[in-house]
């Protein structure tokens, strides 16, 4: 501890635990404790009395940027986190990052705030990463070993890294709209993860090879339409988690044999769902399952080896909450961090 005191919880007497950036990534890492970690979360989800209320969402449109707030109770797990997570995407230009933000945990006994991670965004990147890992997991084949990466920035970074958990990767596409950064991506990523990385010239390139194809982007126009599906192709995006971005084209998800998203109401109104249904593709009172209970087993999952799936990950206050309770538990462990004594 920098106050120079041991860490001792002591319930009479409220104390704040402030971790910094730099002290949760000594604890937290985009590993296979990070993706259990998640995956018990969209489990708990499915079979718990989850209170998660509608994110907070509001647009800076002026400075191309975007703030969501996100919570949840979550039974069986000792603390809920409120998150702040500011994205302003124009950042990279100015040598600054697309995302910030902090997450504020409370006892879920008491209300009692017990800890303050000034992270930068940084959580959210693992937690983030580590939902495409346990989507990739649960939806696409087995035996997929080439990965198609659109986007270059962070989070495209940390997807590919999480899917070499869960799949045995032999080769990654990656394809961006900045050549340099796509072929900077290819090299750093080849030279960390060990395998071969090819930068695609067009994103009909990257569907026609890839088994998973992960979405990264905070577009406002369809990459993907469904002429450019293949059989047994798995598709997680990711990057839709407002009512003005979109990845896929409308037609994308009738197209394919297996729709899952993270929670139905969010994808219904920000996630790929919601193009959907504008465009009269989906009826707006459809039901699809969630990926928590397919974990769970409460519906069955990819249908066959040549099935397409997709994944609509936009992002909810369980993973939040799960990632938060996580990190203390670690740096508790490892006696890090700044008490506040209110």
């Amino acid at each position: 501890m920098s106050v120079g005191n041991s860490w001792k919880w002591k319930p009479d007497i409220p104390e704040i635990v402030i971790l910094n950036e730099k002290e949760l990534k000594q604890v937290v890492s985009l590993g296979k404790a990070a993706v259990d970690c998640i995956e018990n979360a969209f489990r708990l989800l499915a079979t718990k009395d989850v209170v998660m209320p509608p994110i907070l969402s509001f647009h800076v449109p002026d400075h191309n940027g975007e703030v969501d707030v996100k919570t949840a109770y979550v039974p069986g797990i000792d603390s809920f986190a409120i998150k702040m997570s500011p994205g302003f995407f124009d950042n990279p230009k100015l040598g600054l990052p697309s995302l910030n933000g902090l997450m504020v945990l409370f006892s879920s006994k008491t209300g009692i705030v017990e800890g303050v991670s000034l992270d930068n965004g940084y959580l959210t990147d693992v937690r983030t990463a580590a939902a495409g890992a346990v989507a990739a997991k649960w939806l696409s084949r087995e035996d997929s070993s080439v990965a198609g990466i659109i986007g270059t920035g962070t989070q495209a970074r940390l997807q590919l890294k999480a899917l070499s958990l869960v799949r045995d990767l032999k080769k990654a596409i990656v394809w961006g709209r900045n050549d340099v950064k796509a072929e900077q991506y290819s090299k750093e990523l080849k030279n960390e993860l060990g395998i071969d990385i090819q930068v695609a010239n067009s994103i009909d390139a990257l569907m026609g090879e890839s088994d998973i194809v992960v979405t990264t982007t905070p577009s406002q126009t369809a990459l993907i339409s469904a002429a450019q599906l293949r059989p047994g192709q798995h598709i997680t995006a990711m990057g839709t988690d407002a009512d003005y971005k979109t990845e896929l084209a409308p037609d994308v998800i009738p197209a394919a044999d297996l729709y899952v998203c993270d929670n139905l109401a969010q994808c219904r109104k920000q996630g790929e769902l919601r193009a959907a249904i504008t465009a009269g593709y989906v009826d707006e009172d459809t039901d699809f399952p969630e990926l928590g209970n397919i974990i769970a087993g409460h519906y069955s999952g990819r249908p066959s080896d040549e099935s397409i799936t997709i994944c609509d990950l936009t992002g909810t206050g369980v993973q939040d909450t799960a990632i938060a309770a996580f990190a203390r538990e670690l740096a508790h462990g490892a006696d890090i961090g700044t008490i506040f004594n209110n």
